[in-house]
């Protein structure tokens, strides 16, 4: 007699399994401990075989007739059902090995060896973020030019123009991984180019007239807040270098004795000096018993152990503030005031300048100088770099790029720009 979902429901275990048949090689197994599968019996090849089609009550009577129906067609067409459901496994498991997430995070784990661990976050974030949701569970191979379109498109539309074409990118790094590792055999990003909107050429505000930039010396000096948001804003324009590794700066990195910062650069992962002068030397010390037992210089606000750097908006929020509009400068700013002042008024040589922005620079040879190449020039040109951020604080120094005839820069006979003026106040 058929089985009806009654008789399954009040089925009462007993101690050894017992076998409730439904017609057609189906039947309910029952376990000793309350469990009851579905299975199927049939023959294949001159031998009995058992195939289990699930667990009641997830899979009902009616699923489960379903179930052995389709399994019996297989059957009638020569195919074994139970070697049928195993090569769909191996399938399944080659597909999702195959994945673009499975190959992504593989190609992202190799590669974050390499790269600073703010890059690292931002790459992986904007995969999980704007890429796994659609993308993630598909085999490498079934990803068209077209179906990867409609996903950097989804960024795109959100106004995020720069952010679809760096997961463009990023996602023909995946699939050029796939192809050398021998899980794919094209790169559909490669398609794609023109498909999205242009980026727009954008720099970081900054000031570059010293009159204005006089003006946001006195403001920072004003400033209200934090004592170590202050001492931030006041160290970020004598050594201008890149606001995350001014926020991640240690103290174990830093020799006040020996007048050094010395660290590692985030973006390029090589060793960098900055020559500290004597004006950052004193913020520095000011600040030492405030936050020199924890790791870094600048820790967050939330952190009462030091263990956290600052968050990346807190120089800028209080430059903002300040009034200091962000079309006018930000914490990137300083490193482009900088650049300009030092080579086009001050007359420093190029090279020294982008030396100290770690910038990469070769030698004659084409060989990257190292970290200590023109330190004792570094040092003077940041101790000089000091003293006239002091001068247009003050206003004794008002310099304008636009009047007076060319001059000779610091370095001997080096000519520095064409059109400058100096003004001196009482």
């Amino acid at each position: 007699m058929p089985l009806t979902d009654t008789k399954i429901r009040k089925a009462k275990p007993i101690d050894k399994p017992q076998r409730l048949f439904d017609g057609g090689g189906l039947y309910v197994e029952v376990s000793p401990k309350g469990g009851k599968w579905w299975r199927l019996k049939y023959r294949y090849g001159n031998k009995e075989k058992r195939l289990s089609l699930g667990v009641y009550p997830d899979v009902s009577l009616k699923d489960a007739r379903q179930r052995r129906d389709e399994a019996r067609k297989q059957i009638a067409n020569g195919v074994d059902p139970s070697e049928h459901r195993k090569a769909e496994k191996a399938l399944s498991r080659e597909a999702s090995a195959n994945s673009f997430e499975v190959i992504a995070r593989e190609w992202f784990d190799k590669q974050a060896l390499n790269w600073a661990p703010s890059h690292s976050d931002r790459i992986i974030r904007r995969l999980e973020r704007d890429i796994f949701p659609w993308l993630g569970g598909m085999p490498v191979e079934k990803i068209t030019a077209p179906k990867l379109l409609d996903v950097v498109r989804r960024i795109e539309q959100r106004g995020a123009v720069e952010t679809a074409h760096r997961a463009l990118q990023n996602c023909g790094q995946v699939f050029r991984y796939a192809a050398a590792t021998g899980r794919g055999d094209r790169d559909p990003s490669a398609a794609l180019r023109g498909a999205l909107s242009p980026v727009k050429g954008a720099h970081f505000a900054s000031v570059t007239e010293p009159e204005k930039l006089a003006g946001i010396l006195r403001s920072l000096d004003g400033y209200q807040g934090s004592f170590v948001v202050c001492c931030a804003l006041k160290l970020a324009p004598l050594v201008f270098v890149r606001p995350g590794e001014l926020r991640h700066a240690q103290w174990s990195d830093i020799d006040l004795g020996a007048n050094e910062w010395r660290y590692t650069v985030t973006k390029t992962q090589t060793q960098h000096i900055v020559p500290l002068s004597e004006q950052a030397v004193e913020i520095l010390a000011d600040l030492k018993p405030v936050t020199g037992q924890g790791r870094y210089v600048f820790p967050s606000a939330r952190d009462r152990k030091g263990d956290r750097p600052m968050s990346d908006n807190a120089v800028l929020a209080a430059l903002r503030r300040m009034g200091i509009p962000k079309d006018e400068m930000s914490g990137h700013g300083f490193r482009a005031a900088a650049r300009t002042i030092l080579d086009e008024i001050l007359g420093y040589p190029p090279h020294l300048i982008e030396h100290q922005l770690a910038h990469a620079v070769r030698d004659p040879m084409g060989r990257a100088y190292n970290r200590t190449a023109h330190l004792p020039e570094r040092r003077l040109m940041m101790q000089a770099w000091a003293d006239y951020l002091d001068k247009l604080k003050a206003g004794t120094e008002i310099i304008s790029y636009h009047q007076l005839p060319e001059h000779n820069g610091p370095q001997g006979g080096l000519t520095a720009v064409k059109t400058t003026a100096l003004a001196r106040r009482s």
